[in-house]
């Protein structure tokens, strides 16, 4: 009987071969160092089931060659022994690949290098919505403030409205309660009294409101208005038989020392018309009152009555109190700043912008919509 030839081992093919392993790219992060332990454990699991298939196909070829030939006592690489049974295939076969153990200690574990992949989508999804949720409070918040700007308007026009119905009012008599002034703020009021020239206070540095200077001005970048002071007098009011400030009105600089205009200082009981002040608190930039020196700054009642021995009752002389030679009256300036309808536009324009820049970058992308 002719030898019957033995069939060579099949050897495992591919980039595995062997137990070898392709280096992944970026092989300094943790990931591609799992990856390239996983990839040699798969090597060697492939090895081994090449070997497992190479002795099972040895077992069978000696089975069918004659007894003592070559094929059954040269065993192939790597086989085991094979022993057949009639009730199954060799146990060599029959043994599960997955059993046999890679390393001492060492366990297969899938690569993760898929599982990053598939989980980057999922990230990036959630930032996104992040993004698109918090993107979303930049129109709200500007819708809300322009809202606010236009209930704000409304009390503006509402308030300026009542200020141009005080102003505009007939003078009434000077209250004798103190605190109803409080209430009467820009209110014309008339007293009768007698001015006390010898304890005169000086605002300054000011400049004399003229109405029709201003005017001519309004379209102008710069004008020189003269400089000088206001000049507040102690008024005695003889019904009423208690002591006010009264600012008479505005002075030049060089005609701030009372010397200098005295066909001015009146004398003798007069009637004066003016509106009623209250006090000031410092604002920022301005500077301190020097009452040592008689400079003030602000309106400060308090510490002005208690240099000259008045009540701290204050009221702006009107233009028709003045006389020749005296102070200039009518230095109230009312005047209040209504600017709401530019931020009103301002932040409904930027919630118009950024609800159609939120709309197109987010919405559009989404299905159906």
């Amino acid at each position: 009987m002719a030898q019957s030839r033995r069939r060579a081992p099949l050897a495992p093919r591919g980039p595995w071969a062997g137990g070898g392993a392709r280096r992944c790219p970026g092989s300094r992060c943790l990931a591609a160092r799992k990856c390239r332990r996983a990839m040699a454990a798969a090597g060697r699991w492939l090895g081994l089931r090449a070997a497992a298939a190479a002795a099972a196909a040895a077992g069978r070829v000696s089975g069918a060659g004659a007894s003592g030939g070559l094929g059954a006592s040269v065993p192939a690489w790597g086989a085991q022994p094979v022993s057949r049974s009639p009730q199954g295939p060799p146990r060599a076969v029959r043994r599960s690949v997955l059993a046999v153990p890679l390393r001492p200690g060492l366990a297969w574990r899938p690569s993760r290098c898929g599982s990053s992949a598939a989980e980057a989508p999922a990230t990036e999804a959630q930032e996104d919505s992040f993004l698109q949720w918090f993107l979303l409070l930049i129109p709200v918040t500007a819708f809300g403030l322009g809202t606010w700007q236009v209930q704000r308007r409304k009390w503006k026009l509402q308030l300026i409205a009542e200020l141009e119905s005080r102003v505009m009012a007939e003078p009434i008599p000077l209250p004798a309660d103190p605190m109803e002034l409080k209430n009467l703020e820009y209110r014309p009021v008339k007293v009768r009294g007698h001015f006390d020239h010898s304890k005169e206070l000086y605002m300054m540095p000011r400049t004399m409101v003229d109405p029709a200077r201003e005017a001519r001005e309004a379209g102008r970048l710069s004008s020189s208005p003269e400089s000088g002071a206001y000049v507040i007098t102690p008024f005695h009011c003889t019904d009423l038989g208690v002591t006010i400030l009264v600012n008479r009105g505005f002075v030049p600089r060089k005609k701030v020392n009372p010397d200098t205009r005295q066909r001015g200082q009146v004398e003798g009981e007069v009637d004066v018309v003016g509106m009623v002040r209250l006090t000031e608190t410092r604002k920022p930039f301005v500077p301190e009152n020097n009452p040592e020196r008689n400079h003030w700054h602000y309106r400060d009642l308090e510490a002005m009555a208690r240099l000259t021995g008045a009540d701290p009752i204050f009221i702006d002389a009107d233009f028709q109190s003045t006389v020749p030679g005296g102070p200039i009256g009518g230095q109230t300036r009312v005047t209040l700043r209504n600017e709401h309808m530019q931020y009103i536009l301002t932040w409904y324009g930027l919630c118009a912008a950024t609800s159609y820049l939120w709309f197109k970058k987010f919405l559009r992308r989404t299905p159906g919509v």
